[in-house]
């Protein structure tokens, strides 16, 4: 029972984690939604001749794409955290049978 608990509660604490993670994306994308068409707009107000809004927001977009790529991408193409523990336990299966 007592383990059943301690498994239960380190769920709880990864879950938290993640949730977390996944909420500091969000923040970060809504920001660049939101600060990205202000940039644009000052930029066009102030000075149209030279648009300088792009070097913000191109890099504040790869920035926001290896966030993305951080809380969710290398969990799609195969590496999460978790890969190295999965494909070690998937090895010991493995060798185990060969004996």
């Amino acid at each position: 029972m007592e383990n059943n608990n301690f498994l239960q509660e380190q769920a709880y604490i990864k879950a938290k984690k993640r949730v977390k993670e996944v909420k500091g994306f969000y923040i970060q994308f809504f920001l660049y939604c939101v600060t990205t068409p202000l940039l644009i707009a000052i930029n066009l107000m102030f000075s149209p001749g030279f648009h300088w809004f792009w070097f913000p927001t191109i890099g504040w977009a790869i920035a926001v794409f290896f966030h993305w790529m951080a809380v969710f991408g290398f969990n799609k193409i195969g590496f999460s955290k978790d890969w190295e523990e999965k494909k070690i336990k998937e090895l010991m299966e493995e060798y185990k049978y060969d004996k």
